[in-house]
């Protein structure tokens, strides 16, 4: 979803990309990540496997999305952090992680749900990047909307919301702005998004939450 979302805006920036398939690249293969990674600036790990609605509850239903979140970051970071010309590290989590409202970035994160856990493992991971010298950047994001979402308007129950396009706007800024934390989402939610607006020229255009937090 991401991804077809970010790719068109990279190719009209004239980036040159890498976008492998699951069939092309085993994300829990040490030694294929490494071979994917060599050679690149820049790495944004897009890839989830979020189960859909209806099996949400299942048992195991989130497996293989924490494996893509904890053990493919980790794998992704090594080959970051063995490759000296491979500086940034994006990996974007959602902002369901705080339980407490209003937040920001110094809000801790609290007991999150199971299947939320691996979103922290995966931040952990960037931070690492980051503690390394690399640019390891995590973008919060606010629940998605929009075209190839589950839902084509904002939830009116959940604590930030953000359209499908300004999420990839922001994972395309997300590439030359100073390592660290980041919340993107919608104004007028309860989560501010004021650190990546003021550490960059993004702004949510297609969103229209309504406005209650500054």
């Amino acid at each position: 979803m991401l991804g077809r979302a970010l790719v068109p805006r990279l190719e009209a920036a004239k980036h040159t990309l890498e976008t492998p398939s699951q069939r092309e690249l085993s994300l829990f293969d040490s030694n294929a990540v490494d071979a994917a990674v060599t050679g690149c600036d820049a790495v944004v790990h897009l890839a989830t496997r979020i189960p859909r609605p209806e099996n949400k509850g299942d048992p195991g239903a989130w497996e293989v999305n924490d494996r893509l979140r904890a053990i493919a970051s980790r794998l992704l970071v090594d080959a970051v952090l063995r490759d000296p010309g491979a500086g940034v590290f994006v990996v974007p989590t959602v902002t369901m992680v705080y339980q407490v409202t209003p937040a920001d970035e110094e809000t801790p994160a609290g007991d999150v749900p199971a299947h939320l856990r691996s979103a922290l493992v995966a931040e952990q991971q960037a931070h690492r990047a980051l503690d390394h010298g690399r640019s390891g950047i995590v973008l919060r994001l606010g629940m998605l909307y929009g075209p190839g979402t589950e839902c084509p308007n904002p939830d009116p129950t959940a604590t930030a919301t953000l359209h499908v396009t300004d999420a990839a706007a922001a994972l395309e800024k997300a590439l030359v702005v100073p390592g660290g934390l980041y919340n993107v989402c919608d104004d007028g939610g309860t989560i501010s998004n004021a650190r990546f607006k003021g550490a960059t020229d993004w702004r949510p255009t297609a969103g229209h939450a309504a406005s209650a937090y500054k």
